[in-house]
């Protein structure tokens, strides 16, 4: 029998136990917020579907990190996003800026040469000034044509009507992971864990969009639907997950 490390167990059930419940503060600048940084370097940048999947894996990457636990660095900070509004913002880093932030509590994940980086959320008040000086907007990538999803990874399937730029995309994805998480098995995270959290990332069409939502029905996978803060009307599904 495969023998599962306790941390690991509670970090699960802790998704698994959802978020929310907690109202946002009076003062907009303790709002707590999960920031996520894509590495865009002006040349040669990456392709935007590993993008996508190292920012997805870097997020629940971090929330199933070890120093999340009760007693640990990040768990006062972790736990309280947690018991609010899941917020993710996005933001762009090239060059000395994405070397700077490798020093901000987080957790780096490569995919194909593409790199993303989750940190550890906190007050936007009161966010490092390596992660606040970086752009949020602007520098977009062009959609890709990768190949057929592995299947032996988790698939994210991407909302294209929405037509989301790759920032709000990566937010959105980053929620997916985390969902997906709180539905699997510990079994199943464990040896998701083992693989480093990779998923594959897709653009899905209106027919397989469809399809996706039937799973989701069916209780096969789960979606996202966004709080419509920015980009897309409040309640529409944004990504959709499933083993």
């Amino acid at each position: 029998m495969t023998q599962v490390d306790p941390g690991l167990a509670a970090r699960h059930a802790r998704l698994r136990r959802g978020y929310g419940g907690t109202p946002d503060p009076d003062d907009s600048a303790q709002v707590l917020a999960m920031p996520i940084v894509l590495h865009l370097p002006k040349t040669e940048p990456p392709a935007r579907t590993a993008l996508l999947e190292a920012a997805a894996a870097a997020t629940i990457a971090l929330c199933l990190d070890p120093r999340v636990d009760t007693g640990g660095p990040w768990h006062e900070s972790f736990d309280a996003w947690m018991n609010g509004r899941i917020r993710k913002v996005a933001r762009r880093a090239r060059g000395a800026q994405w070397r700077a932030v490798q020093d901000a509590d987080g957790v780096t994940v490569e995919v194909d040469g593409a790199q993303a980086r989750a940190f550890v959320p906190c007050p936007v008040g009161e966010l490092d000034p390596r992660i606040k000086r970086l752009q949020i907007g602007g520098t977009d990538l062009e959609h890709d044509a990768p190949e057929e999803p592995p299947p032996d990874l988790p698939l994210l399937w991407v909302n294209s009507s929405l037509d989301m730029t790759l920032g709000k995309a990566a937010a959105q994805v980053g929620h997916a992971t985390m969902l997906l998480a709180g539905q699997l098995d510990l079994s199943a995270v464990l040896d998701w864990s083992r693989r480093g959290y990779a998923v594959a990332v897709r653009e899905a069409d209106s027919r397989t969009w469809a399809l996706a939502c039937d799973e989701v029905a069916r209780g096969r996978a789960v979606a996202v639907r966004d709080a419509g803060f920015t980009e897309v009307a409040p309640g529409s599904m944004t990504v959709i997950a499933r083993r």
